[in-house]
């Protein structure tokens, strides 16, 4: 099997913004194939809606940015069908009752119902199978989830995996379609400090095959280009985020990165202390990116 080749990810002024204001505004990357890229920033600050636009599941409003050569937004579909998701809450998310077996099993079909070529589907079944299992065990090794290390081996459910697991599982979901990008949402959630640095080891991994990977967390790793998405609001109007440059080291190439975002309309990310009994209400630009963001994800379908 040829290893899979990464997508290049650039984006120059790029944005998204819903009725009522913007989710993301003003970014700037440039990251070569295989690059471990990080969006980094709390939660609501835009960065799933960044994700999603760059893997041309949102489309952007201004600014330009290309996935392997493909334009954004004028070729999402196209973006579509070399990125593939890792778990995004309301999105790409896992079934819990399903068994580990079960999800494999459905992504394999669908794989080949929807992505598999004409001759591919007219081969015999037996070729069919061993094709299938092929794709199935090598993502598994990919995402370093042996499932005879589970409790009920492949017929562990989904609810009764731990969180660092249930990630592995995603992971190889999305690489089964062996996509040039994948893209990984929340990715230190609930992790202990010991399982950050496994998660971070596993999509380091995946780059270092080919595969670019762009994942959101709160705290980007040493060694990724990373777009921060963290604001601190100067004025009541106006606020900037911090910009990094930093060195991606995937495979035997290494590229250095600067991505940069400038939300005037997000909100201040440090609250001031209440006085008892006080109530704080949010401020106009504060709530116009919350709902930016909301009316973003309203126009996938899952508000």
């Amino acid at each position: 099997m040829d290893s899979p080749h990464g997508a290049a990810v650039t984006a120059e002024d790029f944005g998204l913004k819903g009725p009522r204001g913007w989710a993301f505004r003003g970014v700037r990357l440039d990251a070569p194939p295989g690059a471990l890229i990080a969006i980094e920033g709390p939660s609501g600050s835009g960065r799933t809606c960044l994700l999603l636009a760059l893997t041309g599941r949102m489309r952007a409003s201004e600014g330009r940015a290309e996935v392997g050569g493909l334009r954004l937004p004028r070729q999402m579909a196209a973006v579509r069908r070399i990125s593939a998701l890792g778990p995004v809450p309301g999105v790409s998310e896992l079934d819990p009752a399903f068994t580990v077996a079960e999800h494999l099993r459905e992504r394999a079909l669908l794989q080949r119902r929807y992505d598999g070529s004409l001759r591919a589907l007219l081969r015999p079944r037996t070729e069919r199978t061993a094709a299938a299992r092929n794709r199935i065990d090598t993502a598994l090794d990919t995402a370093g989830l042996d499932p005879a290390n589970l409790p009920k081996a492949e017929r562990t459910s989904v609810r009764d995996l731990e969180r660092l697991e249930a990630l592995r599982l995603s992971v190889a979901l999305a690489l089964i379609g062996r996509p040039r990008l994948l893209a990984v949402d929340d990715t230190d959630l609930k992790l202990s400090d010991a399982e950050r640095a496994e998660a971070w080891e596993l999509l380091r991994s995946v780059a270092d095959s080919g595969t670019t990977v762009l994942a959101v967390c709160s705290q980007a790793p040493v060694g990724a280009i990373t777009v921060r998405t963290a604001t601190t609001a100067t004025t009541a109007t106006t606020a900037t985020t911090a910009t990094t440059a930093t060195t991606a080291t995937s495979g035997t190439s290494a590229a250095s990165g600067t991505a940069d975002i400038t939300e005037a309309d997000a909100a201040d990310v440090s609250e001031p202390a209440e006085a008892p009994g006080a109530t704080t209400e949010k401020t106009t630009d504060e709530k116009n990116t919350d709902e930016g963001t909301a009316d973003a994800f309203a126009e996938t379908g899952r508000a």
